[in-house]
């Protein structure tokens, strides 16, 4: 090392990977800085610098030969387990400034001789008390694997079958085909008749051992329970997700515009991912893309990167934090709040180059038969080539790593729709009479034959994408005015004819107050049961 390096890690001042010391005077703060080093992500001890003032007192030649021994001893005494310390000498005027090397440890976490354990908090450190941080250092350095950790009294009777089946179903696709036994055809077996399919002769339970579902003690593991539960929350009552969207932009508002119940998040990963998702659909406005009158067009933040972001929260959240997910829409922003720092060392730099270190192993290697999830680092990349306006934010004192969307304003959105929409109207008010006039000959015969027929055939009716959109949109009760501003239309008669009547005469859609449909109040809400 040579004193232009010296001055460079001087003129930086102390942060968190760097620590001046003038002289090594008290030997048991020092291994405390050690032991920091170790459980954070490693640092340099600089010894010969005031770390008050930065000025440089130099160690004679045997000051330097006094304070390598001590350095050396300090770290298989005072630091457990003991490390090996690089250490190098700068010469500079008057004398040598020494500097230690302390490299991230891989047996977190790391403790002094009187037991305790500290780690890097800005230029200072701290003491750590919380079991769940020490989990997460050991989860990090391999000891531990929180979604292999054991669940008491859940067993197979406690899991969601259709769930299982769809996970054998997509695990096992290529066994199935081989063996010339069709999807269609395992879909009528029992859960126990698919797992003795797929490796003969073998029970359900024996399937799940062999899959390292069912620990060798017995017990379910924290990913079994995540990823198959029909309630997890009984077991595992913080692994949800929190969604509110609120008036304003302040997390601190008491006015919401939608709140997932708490019930209704209950659920393996599966289930609150399509809540989760459901939850940005209703909430988040279509934008008009297309000059088409009445196209519908696009939801204002890009659906392929709220996908992926909300499948990484759900599998790389950390399960040593006993935290919800958090999903927070304001009119400016959306935020999703995942517990845990990015894991490993992992920059946001990292993960925007497609690096990919997964926290919970085996919960991501089995989640990606389940959501829609590849697990190889690129999903970031593809939401990315959308161009969401996103920003990360990784906090390693809250311990959670938060994704920060960019919202456009209503004025902006509206502006566009209405721009497109009255360019368009001029231009064809009287082809839309004669369409309206068309539609209500027609479409009186054509739909009653076309629904009568479908229905027959058919338990459901058959909606298309934006009828699917609408009636997500409508889990809370919706006017008509807000149903068409969703998909970039005005309120206008033939409007709600063409776009809502329909999903009423289909009994999709209700009326919140029938008896007076003209009604100045009258809101529309998905009809959630038959």
């Amino acid at each position: 090392m040579t004193k232009e390096d010296i001055l460079k890690l001087r003129d930086h001042c102390e942060v968190t990977k760097v620590q001046f010391k003038e002289r090594i005077t008290d030997k048991y703060d020092v291994g405390c800085e050690m032991v920091a080093f170790c459980n954070s992500h490693g640092g340099q001890l600089v010894i010969g610098i005031n770390d008050k003032t930065g000025v440089m007192n130099p160690l004679s030649y045997q000051e330097v030969q006094e304070t390598t021994n001590m350095l050396s001893n300090m770290a298989s005494e005072n630091v457990i387990p003991s490390i090996l310390l690089d250490v190098d000498t700068a010469n500079v005027d008057g004398g040598s400034i020494v500097v230690a090397t302390i490299k991230e440890g891989l047996n977190k976490p790391y403790h002094d001789n009187k037991g305790i354990v500290w780690v890097k908090n800005g230029a200072d450190k701290r003491k750590v008390f919380d079991n769940a941080e020490l989990a997460e250092m050991m989860s990090q350095c391999g000891s531990f694997a929180p979604d292999e950790a054991a669940v008491k009294d859940f067993g197979i009777k406690d899991m969601d079958e259709q769930v299982l089946k769809k996970y054998l179903l997509n695990r096992f696709a290529v066994v199935m085909q081989k063996s010339g036994v069709s999807e269609v055809n395992l879909r009528d077996f029992t859960v126990e008749q698919m797992a003795h399919f797929v490796v003969g002769g073998i029970s359900l339970e024996g399937l799940l051992r062999n899959l390292r579902f069912i620990r060798p003690d017995g017990k379910m593991t924290v990913a079994a329970v995540l990823l198959f539960g029909k309630y997890p929350q009984r077991w595992l009552p913080a692994y949800t997700a929190k969604c509110i969207s609120y008036v304003g932009n302040s997390v601190g508002g008491t006015v919401f515009r939608d709140k997932v119940r708490d019930e209704d998040m209950e659920g393996c990963l599966l289930h609150q991912y399509d809540t989760i998702m459901n939850f940005f659909t209703r909430n988040l406005r279509n934008v008009q893309v297309e000059p088409e009158f009445n196209s519908l067009g696009k939801l204002e933040i890009p659906y392929a990167a709220l996908v992926e972001f909300t499948v990484n929260a759900l599998v790389h959240r950390s399960l040593n934090w006993k935290a919800p997910i958090r999903i927070f829409i304001f009119d400016d922003r959306v935020e999703i709040h995942s517990p845990g720092e990015l894991p490993n060392g992992l920059t946001v730099e990292d993960i925007m180059k497609g690096t990919s270190m997964p926290r919970n192993e085996f919960l991501f290697t089995n989640a990606n038969y389940l959501l829609p999830y590849t697990g190889a680092g690129t999903g970031i990349i593809r939401a990315m080539e959308e161009k969401p306006d996103v920003t990360f934010e990784n906090h390693e004192t809250a311990h959670e790593f938060v994704i920060v969307f960019r919202r456009k304003s209503n004025g902006v959105t509206n502006g566009v729709t209405n721009e497109v929409t009255n360019e368009v109207t001029n231009e064809v008010v009287s082809q839309v009479e004669h369409q309206v006039t068309h539609q209500e000959t027609n479409q009186e015969t054509n739909q009653e034959t076309n629904q009568e027929t479908n229905q027959v055939h058919h338990s459901k009716p058959l909606l298309t994408k934006a009828q699917k959109d609408i009636l997500n949109f409508c889990s809370v009760p919706r006017s008509a005015q807000e149903i068409l501003d969703r998909i970039g239309l005005t309120n206008q008669t033939f409007n709600r004819k063409k776009h809502i009547q329909p999903l009423v005469d289909m009994g999709v859609l209700e009326m919140t107050n029938p008896e007076n449909p003209s009604a100045s109040n009258q809101k529309y809400r998905k009809v959630t049961k038959k």
